[in-house]
């Protein structure tokens, strides 16, 4: 008997998507098995060149292993763009920057419609899994501009955990960078990536947020790189990054 693995990890290793994407197109109906459709928990055995022995098909399309090597790129992700490879609403996606890589690549991890800077995108299902999932603890930094002076009793506020409509984050670090009389930017580093986090806790705290840009990831950081321009990341920053398990 082959090797068993979970239908998500499968879609995923193929370079596809993340793991939590795979999940969420099999809640969706839109994985088969076999010509059946599948649900989460479902497995797939494996051959020795590492695919399905019964066929398995995202959208109608056949899921297999890709025979190219992995490839990881950061991008600048510029505001207005969407973290998606397509979008129902015809928004510009990520996708659309990445059509010179070379392969598929996917996001790992998300910036929402309105936020800008780095985005790590891979074919790698292992390293994606490692910055998405929650038990791996790797710091993503922000400078996130305010429009308003930000008091001590606020930025206290953020370095703490919180709870907003029931959802509960864990404390952030927050620190001032430059503050004026209606303005202030603030250095926040969170060590979990919820949706829309960072926009929810300032809003929170009555802070309307004016800019958000992602710097860093871990110690891999935008530089100089331009929106909507992607470099491949190096195989240390790639060590570094497999690395950080929790």
């Amino acid at each position: 008997m082959g090797e068993l693995v979970r239908l998500q990890k499968y879609i995923a290793d193929c370079g596809l998507m993340s793991r939590r994407a795979a999940e969420e197109e099999i809640r969706r109906g839109k994985v088969t098995v076999g010509g059946t459709t599948a649900h989460l928990g479902d497995k797939v055995e494996l051959d020795g060149s590492g695919n399905a022995l019964v066929e398995v098909r995202l959208r109608g399309q056949p899921v297999e292993r890709q025979t190219k090597k992995h490839v990881t790129i950061m991008l600048y992700k510029p505001r207005g763009y969407v973290t998606t490879m397509s979008d129902e609403k015809g928004r510009p996606c990520v996708a659309d920057l990445v059509e010179d890589v070379g392969v598929r690549v996917y996001p790992c991890g998300r910036l929402d419609y309105d936020s800008e800077g780095l985005l790590i995108l891979t074919n790698d299902g292992e390293l994606c899994n490692i910055l998405t999932h929650p038990s791996h603890k790797i710091p993503k930094i922000y400078h996130v501009k305010i429009g308003k002076a930000v008091t001590p009793e606020q930025l206290a506020a953020l370095n703490k955990p919180m709870e907003i409509d029931g959802e509960r984050y864990r404390a952030a670090k927050a620190e001032v960078i430059t503050l004026k009389k209606n303005e202030t930017v603030l250095r926040i580093t969170l060590y979990e990536g919820k949706n829309r986090q960072i926009r929810k806790m300032c809003e929170s705290l009555g802070l309307p947020v004016l800019t958000l840009k992602r710097v860093a990831i871990g110690n891999l950081e935008l530089g100089n790189l331009k929106p909507g321009k992607w470099r491949k990341l190096s195989p240390a920053q790639i060590a570094y990054l497999k690395g950080s398990k929790g």
